[in-house]
């Protein structure tokens, strides 16, 4: 054998030893335990995750260690990242995914800043291109990465019923985008139909926007009217905040989300 093809052979083996290696670990992690620190952490700063019945448990502290060791979480504008952050970022972002298969494969950072932060979006009209400098909590990016404003990220995990969550809000873009685009039409669930999906989805948000433009009050917030992307976002927020009030409301809609993510949190005690 020459020496050219057996260096072909070692290449082609240490490619298929790594991608075995890459997901062994990522079994190990998901079948393992946080520590009994952790889930104290955890408990005060998710208080949401008291709730979550037993069966669980263990799915989401399986994906919370593999989100922590896939995703690094940087400070910006002098902002240390602590231990509480990283844990309560990641079990947010994790009570989206617990019972699901799907995950935020293309994920790799986190930037989190203390408080709002500017953002710089750009409109294009023909060959005129306007920029424009917004103030946001929270945004997410196609493949990462996500950025937050650590004190909403916070208020919003203390404070479980106010239908308004950054993170489950920015995390909620990022299983919308693994379809390649956020458009409120995410991978859905293995069975779950799309013409169903299609119908519930876009009658529900007409029945929103009719309600904001007439003033009367909503379940779900009023950004949910700005498209289909933030319709989807706000309803998979107040999907988990005011789950009894967003099935009363809109039941279908509701019943599509549970589908979607394999929960029903208006069931939880």
């Amino acid at each position: 054998m020459s020496l050219f093809f057996l260096l072909i052979l070692i290449g082609v083996a240490i490619f298929f030893y790594r991608r075995w290696a890459k997901k062994q670990r990522r079994l190990s992690l998901l079948s393992s335990r946080i520590t009994d620190h952790q889930r104290d952490v955890i408990g005060r700063c998710v208080p949401m995750v008291q709730k979550i019945p037993t069966e669980f448990h263990r799915p989401l502290e399986g994906k919370i260690n593999l989100f922590l060791d896939q995703v690094t979480m940087v400070g910006y504008h002098g902002l240390e990242v602590t231990e509480e952050m990283e844990l309560s970022i990641a079990t947010q972002a994790c009570l989206l995914v617990m019972n699901t298969n799907a995950w935020y494969d293309t994920l790799t950072t986190v930037m989190i800043y203390p408080g709002a932060f500017k953002s710089k979006t750009a409109r294009h009209d023909g060959f005129v291109v306007t920029e424009k400098e917004t103030v946001r909590t929270g945004e997410s990016w196609n493949r990462g990465p996500v950025i937050l404003s650590w004190t909403h990220s916070n208020d919003g995990a203390l404070d479980t019923g106010d239908g308004h969550n950054v993170v489950l809000h920015e995390f909620a873009h990022q299983l919308d985008e693994r379809s390649g685009r956020a458009d409120g039409a995410p991978v859905l669930r293995r069975g779950q139909d799309f013409s169903t999906w299609e119908a519930v989805f876009l009658a529900a948000f007409d029945r929103l926007d009719d309600r904001v433009s007439r003033g009367l009050p909503t379940v779900m917030d009023a950004y949910g009217t700005e498209n289909h992307q933030e319709f989807f976002a706000v309803g998979v927020e107040t999907f988990f905040e005011s789950p009894i009030e967003l099935k009363r409301a809109e039941p279908a809609f509701y019943e599509q989300l549970s589908e979607l993510l394999g929960l029903d949190p208006a069931s939880w005690t």
